[in-house]
């Protein structure tokens, strides 16, 4: 038997107990295919082919995948090939396919290299992104002027078929928008692997994708935002430039409130401006013209106009009551 033969021969008969997730497709001197699964979205085809000069020269590879980026395989194949020239005159395949299943098996983060690479571009010059592929985790700190976000958001094994995780490990802002960052960015990436409940006409069969880059870009785009947005009603800046003085009584009348399009307010400026007219066909957002939807605010316009009549009527009887002292003591 010649080298080669031999070497097909050990690949049947040892591949699938030597090399973890590997199944053996076809291994005959015109092609090897191999194929290497960990989960569906963790699976790559090798296509291996002898030169001529096999094992004089390295054996040549193809990799494959419907879910890795091209540019991650192209790395891959780069390493794979380098490893197999340190091997000539040798059998190559086993090798060079038990590089790529220990890269499958300890790179757990490899199914969302191409949302890594495009967060990275996202990022400012003060925020920083730190992967860790022992705890499949990707680690955010995204800073604004003296504000700050630091969450880790875990890569679960079956990703993008199971939505990310998000925790927050350090903040500054007010604790309403530190819980808001956090469950508004698990609500996203929660939409992104669940059907809706109540899907629209002839819309098309959900299906899962993945949920990394749409929750960071929003925390992202949220803490570079925020800190100077400006009250919708007096214009003012909400936040104040130290994080040391945020306010946390919701209750105060500097506490910053964000109603449901986004925008926020002042909690005084807010309360004024909803029990102010005009009330018909809802209160709607300064800034955007959508109608102003808020959980401390559930009054219909009917019953706010009612209250402001009300308020309005005493306002004149107390007016006309200081009047007529007035005019008694003259």
């Amino acid at each position: 038997m010649t080298l080669i033969e031999d070497e097909l021969s050990e690949l049947k008969r040892c591949c699938e107990s030597q090399v973890p997730y590997s199944k053996v497709i076809t291994a005959v001197p015109a092609m090897v295919r191999i194929e290497i699964e960990k989960t569906p979205f963790k699976k790559i085809v090798c296509c291996l082919l002898f030169p001529p000069r096999y094992p004089d020269e390295h054996i040549l590879l193809e990799l494959k995948s419907k879910t890795l980026s091209e540019k991650l395989l192209s790395g891959l194949t780069k390493v794979c090939e380098d490893e197999a020239r340190k091997h000539l005159r040798k059998p190559q395949i086993l090798i060079v396919l038990k590089i790529i299943s220990k890269f499958i098996d300890e790179n757990p983060l490899c199914s969302c290299a191409e949302e890594i690479s495009t967060l990275k571009s996202m990022l400012r010059t003060d925020d920083s992104l730190k992967l860790s592929q022992k705890s499949s985790a990707v680690n955010m700190e995204v800073n604004q002027d003296k504000y700050k976000l630091k969450v880790k958001i875990v890569i679960p094994d079956n990703y993008p078929q199971e939505r990310v995780d998000i925790a927050c490990s350090d903040c500054n802002f007010p604790r309403v928008f530190k819980v808001w960052f956090v469950e508004n960015s698990k609500e996203l990436a929660r939409r992104c692997v669940e059907a809706p409940l109540k899907p629209k006409p002839n819309q098309p069969r959900f299906e899962p994708k993945p949920s990394l880059l749409p929750a960071a870009k929003f925390l992202l785009e949220s803490v570079h935002r925020y800190p100077t947005e400006k009250c919708q009603i007096c214009k003012q800046v909400l936040f104040p430039e130290n994080p040391d003085n945020v306010i946390h009584s919701e209750k105060a009348a500097a506490h910053v409130e964000r109603v449901y399009c986004g925008h926020a307010y002042h909690h005084d400026c807010l309360i004024l401006y909803m029990k102010t007219p005009p009330f018909q066909g809802g209160k709607k957002c300064p800034g955007c013209g959508n109608r102003i939807y808020h959980e401390k605010w559930k009054v219909t316009p009917e019953l706010a106009e009612a209250r402001w009549a009300s308020e309005q009527a005493k306002a004149r009887e107390l007016g006309d009551v200081v009047e007529f002292i007035r005019d008694c003591t003259m």
